[in-house]
């Protein structure tokens, strides 16, 4: 049961001051998400529910993630005007009784039923949030691969399941990935002994497989079978991934799950394949049998010209036959090889399906940028990152919720974008504090107040270091016992 703590929340407003979002009072639409949240808790567990003070806690979050863009205390604080102290909040986000295992798994639903949705398909990408080098308290950090500079930088890695349906993309499931620090270890002993030249009977044996570090694939497969369990009604077509996930054990695995499913993913170009009784390269197959120019729909819109080869071959790491085709963009010099397991399916169709891969990266971006987790998530331990985690994707399956994104999907029109929605929320919390002074009695009195709540707790000045006021500056000057000595 959801017990209710023991803190006292009043009930808030929301205010603009220049580029400062102010947060007293929730806007309708979030308050509809949590009561939507509750129901959906409710029905899962009838012992359970959300406190009066949890819900408020909850929305007021939500609230000051879209706004401020982060996952911060300090800027809850201070966008509450003081009302809210970095300490309750920090309280309630640790201690409170918020069933949070819950809490993303009924907000998924909560959405899919808004909207009717009872089918689509499934995307899978992991994504790679940087951290400090000294970071030392928060959960998964370890060294990664930098795409930017090539080099390795500290951070976190994760795996998202992404559902792509006709009407809405939504995030449904994520898992933070950390290595196994044996087999790290091993690998960096390895490429060690390499170096020097020890042979391979004379180098460490490899440790065994820890199960409580699982790969990246299989921490896919996990989220996979997850979302059947949670979310059996709805109907998965297809499953697509980019090269990581390109393994027999994946996309057998993947397709199992549901029911012996079409999975799409890539192959290397030196990947070997059996034809005719001989081993060959994927990329010399494709070399010796020219590809053909077709036109297909990205995403059920733009029509493109690509240059297309397919062939149903036996892949040797697999050790059976897939359907492996080659493709080219306009404008790329190089083919990149697509690998389905379901041999039934036709080649455009795989192709125009595996375009869908793209909307997971649109995901990532929104996410990244407006929802919070790009920007100040310093929340320590397991519980910390997870649970910040938790709202900033809480925050994006509110704004299906907001009027505006319903009106437009349920009449079948293209939706907003996260940033477009976020500026309109912005704008709405001016309007509405706009009224709140104008339609009050004695709106001069108020503003003095707001005015002496903003000096107090908004706008504190900070000594800097780059002025030399009351500090010594060092002795800058020759020193009259060296200046003869050292004239000449």
């Amino acid at each position: 049961m959801v017990q209710i703590v023991s803190y006292r929340f009043v009930q808030p407003r929301s205010y603009i001051y220049g580029r400062l979002m102010f947060i007293i009072e929730p806007l309708p639409f979030v308050t509809a998400f949590i009561d939507e949240l509750n129901k959906g808790i409710k029905e899962y567990e009838p012992n359970a529910y959300l406190s009066r003070t949890q819900k408020t806690w909850l929305a007021f979050c939500i609230m000051a993630v879209l706004i401020t863009n982060t996952v911060c205390w300090a800027k809850f604080e201070r966008a509450s005007l003081g009302r809210y102290s970095m300490a309750a909040l920090s309280w309630i986000f640790r201690n409170a009784k918020i069933p949070w295992e819950l809490l993303l798994r009924i907000s998924v639903r909560a959405v899919l039923r808004r909207y009717g949705i009872t089918e689509g398909c499934l995307g899978i990408d992991d994504s790679d949030k940087k951290r400090s080098k000294s970071t030392r308290k928060i959960a998964g950090v370890h060294k990664i691969k930098d795409k930017t500079s090539g080099g390795y930088i500290m951070g976190q890695s994760l795996v998202f399941l992404v559902l792509i349906t006709p009407k809405i993309t939504i995030p449904v499931g994520f898992s933070f990935y950390v290595p196994d620090p044996e087999l790290s270890a091993w690998y960096k002993e390895i490429k060690k002994c390499k170096k020097q030249g020890v042979p391979k009977n004379q180098r460490s044996p490899k440790p065994p497989k820890n199960e409580n570090y699982p790969t990246i694939p299989e921490i896919a497969l996990m989220l996979l079978e997850q979302f059947k369990i949670y979310h059996p009604d709805i109907k998965i077509k297809c499953i697509f991934a980019d090269a990581l996930y390109g393994t027999a054990k994946f996309l057998d695995g993947a397709s199992k799950i549901f029911g012996g499913i079409q999975v799409i993913s890539q192959l290397r170009y030196n990947q070997n394949v059996r034809y005719r009784n001989k081993k060959i390269t994927v990329e010399g197959y494709f070399s010796k049998h020219p590809c053909t120019t077709q036109t297909i729909i990205i995403r059920g819109g733009k029509k493109v010209s690509v240059v297309v080869g397919s062939a149903r071959l036996h892949v040797c790491a697999h050790g059976k036959k897939r359907f492996v085709i080659a493709l080219k963009y306009e404008g790329e010099k190089g083919y990149r090889y697509i690998v389905a397991k379901d041999l039934s399916w036709q080649t455009l169709d795989i192709v125009q399906a595996y375009t869908l891969r793209w909307l997971v990266e649109v995901f990532f971006e929104d996410w990244k940028t407006y929802e919070g987790w790009g920007r100040l998530t310093k929340q320590t331990g397991e519980k910390g990152s997870s649970r910040s985690l938790i709202l900033s994707l809480l925050s994006d399956h509110c704004l299906f919720f907001h009027t505006d994104q319903l009106a437009l999907l349920e009449n079948k029109l293209p939706a907003n974008t996260v940033g477009s929605l976020i500026s309109k929320v912005k704008v709405e919390c001016l309007l509405a504090f706009i009224r709140k002074i104008v339609s009050g009695q004695d709106p001069e009195a108020k503003l003095n107040i707001l005015a002496e709540t903003l000096e107090k707790n908004v706008t504190k000045l900070s000594p800097s270091s780059k002025h030399m006021v009351n500090r010594d500056i060092g002795r800058l000057e020759p020193s009259q016992t060296l200046k003869y000595k050292y004239a000449a």
